[in-house]
């Protein structure tokens, strides 16, 4: 699984001329999954990402989590975050979870960020979307389990 979190000071995802998602200062993640990737995992995926204390304090430091700003998340699945590039100059996908298995896990981490009490937005599963944002530092991290577990 992996994350690309960046600080917004806002963002939103529009399908189709219409905006789905939006949220003011907090975190645009951008989710991908690969089909060995379990809840067990997003679950610490989730855990790591929730208590990042990325965002400053009143001495400029960055040392408050998302909850301390009462900040939201923009959560948008992508899985061109398995692009494989080694091969040629056309990106193959093959590392990417299936649909099915990766809109489960999408949903299952929707589901556990509202149930932790985060005010959770989110793009279309699937669908072509269009996301706006003020990246605020710019401070972007990345975040892959493979590296985490």
């Amino acid at each position: 699984m992996k994350f690309v979190i960046q600080r917004v000071s806002h963002a939103s995802v529009t399908v189709e001329q219409e905006i789905v998602g939006s949220i003011q200062k907090g975190f645009l993640v951008l989710i991908g999954v690969n089909n060995s990737d379990t809840e067990g995992i997003a679950d610490k995926m989730l855990h790591k990402l929730l208590n990042l204390r990325i965002f400053e304090d009143e001495n400029g430091k960055t040392n408050l989590s998302l909850k301390d700003v009462n900040g939201g998340l923009l959560l948008v699945s992508q899985f061109t975050l398995y692009a494989d590039c080694k091969k040629g100059n056309r990106p193959s996908f093959v590392k990417a979870g299936s649909p099915e298995h990766a809109e489960q896990l999408y949903e299952y981490m929707k589901h556990s960020c509202k149930k932790e009490g985060y005010p959770v937005e989110c793009g279309i599963f699937g669908a072509h979307m269009k996301i706006e944002l003020e990246n605020d530092g710019p401070f972007t991290i990345v975040l892959d389990s493979d590296e985490l577990m």
